[in-house]
């Protein structure tokens, strides 16, 4: 007889959408950074090969789905893809 399983921590494995991703590669390195990290993810693409990926060029290439609790250490990661920001950027003169 198998034994029952202990109930699963239902936040924990509820999925949220955090953040619409701009390319395949950005999904790529965040997903890589989110694995190296332990954060459970789910990285969805928009593309539909029946309309061409129409989907995409209208609401970006996917987006990324992780646990609320995990929200913050996401968009860190992301924001930690995007680099430093160029001289000049943000209003800031050399």
């Amino acid at each position: 007889m198998i034994p029952p399983m202990p109930p699963a921590e239902p936040d924990r494995l509820r999925m949220v959408k955090i953040a619409v991703l701009d390319n395949l590669c950005q999904a790529q390195a965040l997903d890589a950074a989110l694995n190296e990290q332990g954060i459970p993810h789910v990285i969805r693409s928009y593309h539909d090969s029946v309309l061409d990926g129409l989907f995409q060029a209208i609401k970006g290439w996917g987006h990324v789905e992780a646990a609320e609790e995990d929200r913050a250490a996401v968009l860190a990661a992301l924001d930690d893809l995007a680099g430093p920001p160029a001289a000049g950027a943000g209003g800031e003169s050399p």
